[in-house]
């Protein structure tokens, strides 16, 4: 038996003691929002985010984030609206074919709750561990500066 807090609720899930964060979070829990990629920690699709930061969960083991505070793209609306970030995606187009997309989010959250004005450095930086093979990430660091500025942090 697995204990996760997981956007602000305690879950207890019954997941096998080698099980990934990922694999307690979609199947011992069916949030499956992250999503299943390269199964490697290469691609960034199954992207949580963890006490602030972001985590590749398709390569963390689910015991060891007993007691953390883990977010999940199902925990990032406020209030049952999407979130900032999320209408920027929306509005810009940063989003194709989807499937990167929920790692992203989770990836500039994280940055966006740390840096409410990040440059495109920074922005380039926080999501270098996600890969997109639509949108050659011009409208995703777009996206991210939009949504910088309704929440008040643009530079």
């Amino acid at each position: 038996m697995c204990r996760l807090r997981v956007n602000g609720d305690l879950r207890e899930c019954a997941i096998a003691p080698n099980s990934t964060l990922l694999e307690a979070l979609r199947y011992g829990l069916g949030l499956t929002g992250s999503k299943q990629g390269c199964d490697k920690g290469d691609c960034g699709a199954c992207t949580v985010v963890v006490d602030g930061e972001p985590v590749l969960s398709c390569i963390s083991l689910a015991l060891a984030f007993e007691g953390r505070e883990i977010t999940t793209i199902e925990g990032v609306s406020e209030g049952g609206k999407p979130h900032p970030l999320q209408d920027a995606f929306d509005l810009t187009g940063a989003a194709q074919c989807g499937f990167c997309t929920p790692g992203i989010l989770m990836s500039a959250w994280a940055l966006l709750r740390k840096n409410p004005s990040p440059s495109r450095d920074e922005i380039a930086q926080a999501l270098s561990g996600n890969l997109c093979r639509c949108t050659g990430y011009t409208k995703i660091f777009e996206a991210v500066e939009r949504a910088a500025e309704s929440l008040g942090g643009a530079r």
